[in-house]
């Protein structure tokens, strides 16, 4: 178990962290935020969550206590735990109101933010000055698209958001934009890692390393119980429930996992190393349980004759790649990074398509 954050800590001369003060499942014991420079005029990194009167105490006392005010305030993303507050840490300051900065998203509109804040775009290694810090921007998509971590290089530090938790690991939208994250910070060589989440990292780079091995070591895992069962084709909570031993049913964790597995699977197929002849399965129902659907009885027999050799896995097709009813609709990309479309291949007379 990890020892007690406490609600204020001064990690630095130069950076003071004030925990968001709410504990959960996913926030471990809350939300990391980071007070950053040694002047009158100082960077706030995440707002914790709206109407958290505990933490908003905790920053007007650091606030006063430092005779400072904030200058700029950097939004590691959308999740409400992070930019929630942003609100209620603007009525905090008592000269002119900071400026607010956050990377856009790709996948929906930000939420709406109050009239007087003017967002400010990021943008890939943008920096970023207050008196005593000078701040780099780098934008880590997969725990969501708009991500972006901080690069300090006067300390060598990098104030990772989600990207990277203090203890356990972290879960992602996109697993190949996710994977890229993690290599980018472990390119910094960072020599400290202040996470959205847990305690200090101290062995950033072990760290960063063993986040990369365990999710290769989940996608060999699935390779493998794919390969190695009797079963003729196999679900994925059939999969959550032999991979992630640990979770019961129907529970957020098992959500979490089967979220985290689709897009292993994802991943495997893009890589050609398992196919997905896949179009009815697991739905998502809207008490956010999971139900299992029935699989279309020409499913098993034509992939039997498409891919002899090769396991089934029964998935929700919106969730491996985009697809088409319409023949005259031309190919499109996986997504927008470049990878390749996968060849189309008729899998039933509907029209529906593998791209």
């Amino acid at each position: 178990m990890s020892a007690i954050i406490p609600k204020v800590t001064h990690i630095s001369p130069r950076i003071i962290r004030i925990l968001g003060c709410n504990p959960g499942p996913m926030t471990l014991q809350g939300t990391n935020t980071y007070l950053i420079g040694t002047g009158k005029r100082r960077l706030l990194f995440d707002a914790g969550e709206r109407g958290n009167k505990e933490y908003i105490s905790q920053l007007i006392q650091v606030l006063k206590q430092n005779n400072a005010s904030l200058e700029k305030i950097i939004i590691s993303h959308w999740h409400h735990d992070h930019i929630g507050g942003l609100e209620d840490v603007l009525k905090c300051s008592q000269e002119d109101i900071p400026s607010v900065h956050k990377f856009p998203r790709n996948d929906a509109e930000d939420d709406p933010l109050p009239d007087v804040v003017e967002l400010q775009s990021l943008t890939h290694q943008q920096e970023l000055e207050v008196e005593g810090a000078t701040v780099r921007v780098h934008h880590t998509p997969g725990h969501t698209t708009d991500h972006v971590i901080l690069e300090l290089p006067e300390e060598g530090a990098v104030f990772s958001g989600d990207c990277i938790l203090g203890e356990g690991t972290a879960v992602f939208e996109d697993l190949h934009s996710y994977m890229g994250s993690l290599k980018v910070i472990l390119e910094l060589q960072p020599k400290v890692i202040y996470p959205g989440h847990g305690p200090v990292i101290e062995d950033p780079i072990e760290r960063i390393k063993h986040y990369i091995d365990h999710r290769n070591q989940r996608e060999s895992q699935i390779l493998e119980v794919l390969m190695k069962s009797p079963k003729k084709f196999l679900t994925a909570m059939e999969l959550v429930k032999i991979i992630y031993k640990f979770v019961s049913q129907c529970n957020r964790s098992t959500l979490n996992s089967l979220c985290n597995l689709e897009d292993h699977i994802r991943r495997s197929f893009e890589r050609k190393q398992i196919t997905v002849a896949v179009l009815f399965g697991i739905e998502k129902a809207h008490d956010t349980t999971w139900r299992e659907t029935a699989v279309h009885p020409c499913t098993s027999s034509l992939h039997d004759s498409l891919f002899p050799k090769l396991p089934l896995l029964v998935m929700p097709l919106a969730s491996i790649i985009p697809f088409s009813a319409s023949e005259e609709e031309p190919a499109r990309q996986i997504d927008g990074e470049g990878r390749n479309s996968v060849e189309k291949l008729d899998i039933l007379q509907e029209g529906l398509r593998i791209q």
